[in-house]
């Protein structure tokens, strides 16, 4: 969605042609009604909205469906990062934008979505100690009680609970998160890491469930007695 009503119809007839379906909405309000209403494959969302803004919208959204999303964003694409980041962005591109990048980005994050999906050792229920996640009804419980994680720090412990107790490399999990063109840019592992902390361990700055071996990566474990 974007509230440039000429990019809006521009990007929907390339897009089109491009062998895609296409419902574009000019307002965050608009685009939540229809997401209501039917879930889309992704959600292309400008930060820049009128009303609600892409930020706020992403909020909304993720509340409704686990869509995946990338940004449109004309602002300063290190701040923009963060916060998409935080919120469980799949991915960005700023504008003005090249339509073979953003075509090259939605076919890599709908490749990705479609990967979780597929492998059947990525539907079973994991424990690892007290705490439980379930891919199928995408939720997590610690001691009993439900934690709310975005869609990517979700995905980023299933990885590591799949491998609990073995060590990954940040690379590795870059690749098996976000996909290998993200290689190169293991921030995205540590910023998510720190995120994870805050919600699974009673004190982040001493990890005892996800921590961290110095030089070689990350691993999950039921914390010691």
């Amino acid at each position: 969605m974007d509230d440039d009503a000429l990019l809006r119809r521009s990007l929907a007839f390339n897009l089109e042609n491009a062998g895609y379906q296409v419902s574009a909405a000019s307002s965050a309000e608009d685009a939540l009604a229809m997401l209501r209403a039917h879930t889309p494959d992704l959600i292309l969302l400008d930060i820049g909205l009128p009303g609600m803004d892409g930020l706020e919208a992403l909020r909304a959204f993720q509340a409704v469906a686990h869509t995946p999303i990338i940004f449109l964003t004309a602002r300063r694409r290190e701040l923009d990062q963060i916060f998409g980041l935080e919120l469980g962005a799949d991915d960005y591109v700023t504008k003005p934008f090249d339509l073979d990048v953003l075509l090259a980005r939605i076919k890599a994050v709908l490749r990705r979505v479609e990967r979780a999906k597929t492998p059947a050792d990525k539907s079973r229920v994991i424990t690892v100690g007290d705490l439980t996640i379930d891919p199928n009804a995408h939720t997590v419980t610690l001691a009993g009680k439900p934690i709310d994680l975005p869609r990517r720090e979700f995905d980023l412990l299933y990885a590591l609970a799949l491998d609990a107790g073995n060590v990954i490399s940040a690379d590795d999990l870059v690749t098996r998160v976000w996909g290998a063109e993200y290689e190169g840019e293991p921030q995205v592992v540590y910023v998510h890491i720190r995120w994870l902390r805050e919600k699974i361990e009673a004190d982040p700055r001493h990890p005892k469930r996800l921590v961290s071996v110095y030089g070689v990566g990350y691993k999950l474990q039921a914390p010691e007695e």
